[in-house]
């Protein structure tokens, strides 16, 4: 689950980090309310505003702007604020529909009085599963994309390993601050915000933590200006406080629906829709669809319990994908009853009637599959059966020709 860069900075700041300070704004008509808030409280003078939506490199889009008086900050914020912001991060890139600007957050600007006096850093943390140990990328190009960085000058990245049994270690926190080439007073201080950055990665559950600028402001204390934060869903249960900031409206309204009718979905780029039970079985079908000349529109996972109501509720996500032009069913009968599966798909499909305008492919293997391959058969719908992956695959290439 990710979390607005405002949600993330009031986790951040809940565990001690120093963060860039602001206020959301979802109305101009709270404007001067607002601004006097963050005035009030960090006695800036210019001020930024922030597009607050889950995607980075919204200044590129022009959803991030500096105010330099109480007028410019105002137009700034009644432009972002409804605005179709497009990033190279947003649905089909610039070229895409952008996505709805529903808050803005309106900022101290941090780099005063001293600008020159500031430097910005980049750090991240996040879990590398090959070592099975959490990592700190840090490098001293700050505010760039750290994937470019990477590419061209891959000896500016570092990475410090942290062992789970351990934990964070002083001596880590040290070499962190001397490579980025602090010393002195902000040596110190980022030693400090690297130990309550990990406490609060750790302590919420995260999966990442994106400080993109981290900054050395003049005064030489160490500020994330900007962050992005992903929770593991897994771990929502043990913070219901967190879970609760999660914004819906941001997610695939189809991937919210099929949260919702206990389905795993995601949805991809391709024309065949799947739907599977486990999440290798769905790997290994999406994998025979690439191989038959396909393209997987989506993985599905519809669990253990396929009776009907959650093979209708699957259907009709799958089938609000106008690129789909055929679904492959592919069933393993283990816990699950493949003949209770086949009388699922049976009465989905009479259910749906007129909405099913696509081929159906189904593949049931396991505990009753002889029955179910009959019920399919008979049943004297436009269903295929097949028994082995290659047939389904067969099957899926004539379809899509």
């Amino acid at each position: 689950m990710n979390l607005h860069e405002y949600q993330g900075k009031e986790l951040l700041a809940s565990y001690g980090v120093a963060i860039q300070r602001g206020v959301v704004l979802e109305d101009i008509s709270n404007f001067d309310t607002a601004l006097g808030q963050l005035k009030e409280e960090t006695g800036t003078d210019f001020v930024v505003v922030k597009a607050q939506i889950h995607a980075g490199g919204r200044g590129k889009g022009g959803g991030v702007k500096l105010g330099k008086n109480d007028a410019e900050v105002k137009e700034h914020a009644n432009n972002i604020l409804g605005m179709m912001l497009k990033t190279p991060q947003t649905p089909g890139g610039l070229e895409g529909p952008g996505k709805l600007v529903r808050k803005v957050l309106l900022t101290e600007d941090s780099y005063a009085p001293d600008f020159d006096a500031c430097k910005e850093f980049y750090i991240s943390i996040l879990m590398d599963r090959g070592r099975k140990q959490n990592v700190i990328i840090y490098s001293t190009e700050g505010g760039m994309d750290i994937e470019k960085v990477a590419e061209e000058t891959p000896h500016l990245v570092h990475k410090e390993y942290i062992d789970p049994h351990l934990g964070l270690q002083g001596f880590q926190m040290r070499k962190i601050a001397f490579n980025l080439g602090l010393s002195g007073k902000s040596f110190k201080e980022m030693c400090k915000f690297i130990s309550k950055l990990y406490a609060a990665f750790v302590g919420a559950d995260a999966s990442l933590f994106e400080i993109n600028p981290c900054l050395k402001a003049g005064d030489d204390s160490i500020i994330a200006v900007d962050c992005k934060v992903s929770l593991d869903d897994n771990a929502l249960f043990r913070h219901p406080d967190l879970a609760a900031k999660r914004d819906k409206t941001e997610e695939d309204p189809a991937e919210v629906e099929a949260g919702e009718f206990g389905l795993n979905y995601v949805k991809l780029d391709g024309n065949v829709g799947c739907m599977v039970n486990g999440a290798g079985l769905a790997m290994a079908t999406m994998d025979i669809i690439k191989l038959s000349g396909g393209d997987p529109a989506n993985f599905l996972d519809v669990g253990g319990t396929a009776d009907a109501e959650r093979v209708e509720n699957a259907f009709r996500i799958i089938l609000r994908d106008p690129a789909v032009k055929c679904i492959l069913i592919n069933i393993f009968g283990g816990i699950v009853r493949c003949d209770r599966v086949a009388q699922g798909v049976v009465d989905a499909y009479k259910n749906m009637g007129d909405q099913i305008q696509v081929p159906i492919i189904v593949r049931l293997q396991g505990t009753n599959a002889d029955i179910a391959k009959k019920l399919i058969d008979e049943s004297g719908l436009e269903v295929q059966s097949a028994i082995t992956l290659q047939e389904a695959a067969d099957a899926v290439a004539k379809v899509i020709g």
